[in-house]
């Protein structure tokens, strides 16, 4: 429910369909605050390291606009729910995941606020028609320092940021939904001089653009100065088709929003185990430290306990909590497999994964269960078939066609040859027909061995184990 009335939050739903008497600001009506909303801001602000405010307040913002009925904003300008916090993030330099630095943006304040309506203009009929089901949706406005230095950074932090909010709940942060929405301040300078005049672009909702329009502002601002001219202090929007911010309203005339004190709320006091009285309501207050003790593991902590538990590659860790069920659907297929975790982490990660990109499909739509995958490579691991086999396999489970492994396996006679007779036949066959490669091995050249066991695997359709078609030519070979 929204921020101070009891009205429903929902995405989507018909226009001004959830709109109570508070919402629409009928006189007479008073905000009566979510508790649910400041848990969940006392528990990201904990989650970035921030100092909990145990007295904050409520302050209203003035302006004027048709989706803002009240004609003003409740906010926190004066003394936020949370201040001084810390957010760290990795990204990967020179796209190279294997090569990855931490850095680290400081979080200056988190403050509670309503979320205005939304205004939606019709230019055929020229009228604005507008929509208040958004109007006093609970905010969490999270504000940073500036300590990033190029749209890269800024789309690693906020990634970061949203899987902390999905990990602990407080915000879906759905940025296609509008549940997270970014504000970025650019402005450039030379080392050692003061910051120059900043742009904000406005309301960016998704990290490609959000990365896309801070290195478009950079540029756009370092041309403009070198070219003698200035930097107003503007609002900016990111133009997704174009690849541009456009100008959206100058902020020269510096618009007075006359905060005051808002008179309908009393100060937000909050309590830790230490300063809660005695005979007090538990459902009444906050406890800062029932909520610190019941946080979950943030994305960090579980990376680290991928990478201790599984022994895969830090990079690899990322990877799996970047994609939403990727790391339970690898967790599945190890309880159900003797394969060795790192070898399953190269099937999620190059055939599962690449699948999934391909097909623009989530892990929740994949057609290929934890179940079936671990049979799968149950089967490889046993040796009853071979890696080119088990491609085979997956492509043919991909098809979704409720066929299991094994079915797969014997209608394309895709099982290894046990016949060794057999298998020392097609080698000999192999070793008769290339007499150069033969003479090169011989003569020290060890390399020319793969493109033998390659020929055999060939002969065979991927259904010989290379380890012992190695053997076998090494023997023949040798003789």
């Amino acid at each position: 429910s929204k921020l101070f009335s009891g009205s429903q939050v929902q995405f989507a739903a018909p226009p001004n369909s959830l709109v109570s008497f508070f919402d629409a600001s009928l006189p007479g009506t008073l905000p009566v605050l979510n508790r649910r909303c400041v848990e969940a801001a006392v528990m990201t602000g904990l989650a970035l390291n921030c100092s909990i405010n145990k007295k904050s307040l409520f302050d209203r913002k003035h302006y004027f606009y048709a989706d803002l009925p009240a004609g003003y904003q409740i906010t926190q300008q004066r003394v936020p729910i949370a201040v001084n916090g810390s957010l760290s993030y990795s990204l990967c330099i020179d796209n190279k995941m294997s090569q990855m630095v931490t850095k680290t943006v400081r979080i200056k304040q988190i403050q509670l606020e309503q979320d205005s309506g939304k205004s939606l203009h019709d230019d055929v009929r020229s009228q604005t028609l507008v929509d208040l089901n958004r109007a006093g949706v609970g905010l969490m406005e999270v504000v940073m320092e500036p300590d990033m230095c190029c749209g890269e950074e800024a789309a690693a932090a906020v990634r970061e940021l949203q899987l902390i909010l999905q990990t602990l709940g407080s915000s879906q942060a759905v940025m296609a939904e509008g549940q997270l929405r970014v504000d970025a301040n650019v402005s450039v300078h030379h080392p050692g001089e003061p910051y120059g005049v900043r742009t904000e672009v406005k309301n960016i909702n998704s990290i490609r653009f959000l990365a896309k329009a801070v290195d478009y502002e950079i540029e756009r601002q370092i041309e403009e100065l070198e070219s003698g001219g200035t930097i107003l202090n503007e609002t900016r929007a990111f133009d997704s088709k174009l690849g541009c911010t456009v100008p959206m309203r100058d902020k020269e005339g510096k618009q007075d929003y006359r905060f005051m004190p808002e008179p309908n709320l009393p100060p937000l006091i909050l309590y830790n185990a230490r300063s809660l009285p005695a005979n007090m309501n538990h459902q009444q207050v906050v406890n800062i430290d029932w909520i610190h003790e019941r946080l979950p593991d943030l994305p960090s902590v579980k990376r680290a306990k991928l990478v201790e538990q599984y022994g895969i590659l830090p990079e690899h860790s990322f990877t799996l909590l970047n994609e939403a069920g990727l790391t339970e659907f690898f967790e599945d297929v190890i309880k159900q497999t003797q394969m060795k975790p790192k070898k399953v982490i190269g099937w999620i990660l190059n055939d599962l994964l690449s699948y999934l990109k391909q097909h623009s499909l989530t892990v929740k739509e994949s057609p290929v269960s934890s179940f079936l995958l671990a049979d799968l490579l149950n089967r490889l691991e046993k040796k009853e078939i071979s890696s080119t086999a088990a491609k085979q396999v997956f492509a043919e489970l991909w098809k979704g066609e409720g066929k299991t492994p094994l079915e797969i396996v014997k209608e394309k006679k895709l099982q290894l040859i046990q016949d060794q007779e057999d298998l020392e036949r097609i080698c000999q066959a192999v070793i008769d027909g290339q007499e150069n490669e033969v003479m090169a091995i011989k003569s020290g050249n060890r390399k020319v061995l793969n493109k033998l066991i390659g020929l055999v695997q060939r002969e065979t359709q991927g259904r010989s184990n290379p380890v012992l078609v190695k053997q076998l030519l090494e023997k023949k070979l040798s003789e």
